[in-house]
């Protein structure tokens, strides 16, 4: 646990949400109910921060979805967005030198791995990469070795074998310390700088704000929540949660389909 302040169910000043299996259903919609308890909780003066593993480009029309504006954070911390003013505020990349180490060893422990790379260019990735949300089609390819020669804001890991914990698990054993792996979406292993987390960028987007731990709500499904979760006042994890979430949570809610995070907030709000 990162931090020293205790847990508290005190007044919330900022509400951090996970987008995909936390606040979206699965089907990517988003509920009347939940759009609600959102524009309340504005209202109400809280800050409501996305915290994903999506891209800028990808976050900031959810968050237009959503009728959220202000800050976000992206690339599972590696940026902070501001999508008012379009801009990156914060970037903490991959040095190409540890990425290009990485590289060749995950090419050695994992034969066939394959590579996407999230970088502030755009997202560009290796002829066989997968793309789980896109036309294949839209996505400009090369082989990972010209794609590090910039820093790297993250690298996404798949194998036509390997399962998600077991290429999880030989991503994580790689770096030296100098990496933090993690995965949400399926079939992805998700790779940081060392340091970089969900957790890492709230924390200093709260210290920037001057708001206390103790007066923040989190909401995660996935590992790359974890982090967030622990550092959080209130750790919340929606039902459909992975269970080393549900295990870590201060808290469970109602499954994203059942609108587990406005459940939350609908509370929150008769109480304050």
């Amino acid at each position: 646990m990162s931090g020293s302040s205790p847990k508290t169910n005190g007044s919330i000043h900022l509400v951090a949400s996970d987008l995909d299996g936390t606040l979206l259903r699965s089907d990517d919609s988003v509920s009347q109910r939940t759009l609600a308890a959102l524009a309340r909780t504005v209202a109400a003066g809280i800050r409501f921060v996305l915290v994903s593993a999506r891209s800028p480009g990808w976050l900031a029309p959810e968050a237009a979805r959503l009728g959220l504006d202000g800050i976000g954070i992206c690339c599972n911390g590696a940026v902070v967005y501001d999508y008012e003013a379009e801009r990156v505020l914060i970037h903490r990349p991959l040095e190409p030198e540890t990425a290009r180490e990485l590289v060749h060893g995950l090419r050695r422990a994992a034969p066939g791995v394959i590579f996407g790379c999230e970088r502030p260019s755009g997202f560009i990735a290796e002829p066989a990469y997968r793309p789980l949300f896109r036309p294949p089609d839209s996505i400009p390819r090369a082989d990972v070795l010209a794609l590090v020669a910039e820093p790297v804001t993250k690298l996404v890991l798949q194998h036509p074998e390997l399962s998600q914990p077991e290429l999880h698990a030989i991503a994580a054993g790689f770096g030296g310390g100098t990496i933090e792996a993690c995965y949400s979406g399926a079939g992805l292993v998700e790779i940081s700088a060392a340091g970089v987390t969900k957790g890492s960028a709230l924390t200093e987007l709260c210290l920037e704000l001057e708001i206390e731990r103790d007066a923040v709500i989190a909401f995660g499904d996935m590992l790359n929540d974890i982090s967030m979760l622990e550092w959080a006042g209130r750790g919340i994890a929606v039902a459909n949660a992975h269970e080393e979430v549900l295990a870590i949570a201060d808290e469970v809610t109602a499954s994203n389909d059942e609108d587990g995070v406005a459940l939350v907030l609908e509370t929150v709000l008769a109480a304050g």
